[in-house]
């Protein structure tokens, strides 16, 4: 009898364990946002954003649209906005009309921002230039590993992870 009691709290124990790793999420998997979650976390944050056709439809290249945006970005731009004390407008999200890829718009990973002096200095002063990409513009990469490229009429930013949140 007195074997019997340690396997079956080893069972137990297993069992619950299985069950626990078979629900939870992987530490890894990301967090992906509504148009409003988004919008409400950059408004609280004093970012604002525009779009050439006052939209925020997804599938309207001249709208501005947040959804399925990653977590992680906008805390990126969050974290971009109180490092820099810069006004940031951001352009383009998530919408149809950009580059494909993994580390894409449509897939939450980038967002485009106005080119203000403000936030043109504080990357160019902050982040190591890596060079020029033809094709694309000048482009800054932050301690974080974040991408931030001078496309002339914009910023594109690449959000690999928060930037330090």
């Amino acid at each position: 009898m007195s074997r019997f009691v340690p396997r079956a709290l080893t069972v137990i124990v297993a069992g619950v364990v299985a069950s626990v790793l078979a629900f939870a999420s992987p530490a890894h998997a990301a967090t992906f946002l509504t148009h409003a979650q988004a919008a409400s976390q950059l408004s609280a944050a004093g970012i604002t954003w525009s779009s050439s056709g006052n939209c925020s439809n997804r599938n309207n290249a001249s709208c501005t649209s947040f959804t399925d945006v990653r977590q992680v970005t906008i805390n990126g731009i969050k974290t971009l906005k109180s490092a820099s004390g810069c006004a940031i407008n951001i352009t383009a999200g998530t919408e149809t009309g950009h580059s494909s890829g993994t580390y894409s718009h449509w897939n939450g990973y980038k967002l485009d921002i106005s080119k203000y002096a403000c936030i043109g200095n504080y990357i160019t002063a902050h982040f190591t230039y890596v060079g020029y990409i033809s094709g694309w513009g000048y482009q800054y990469r932050s301690g974080a590993g974040n991408l931030y490229t001078d496309e002339g009429n914009h910023w594109d930013i690449l959000f690999y992870n928060c930037g330090g949140c």
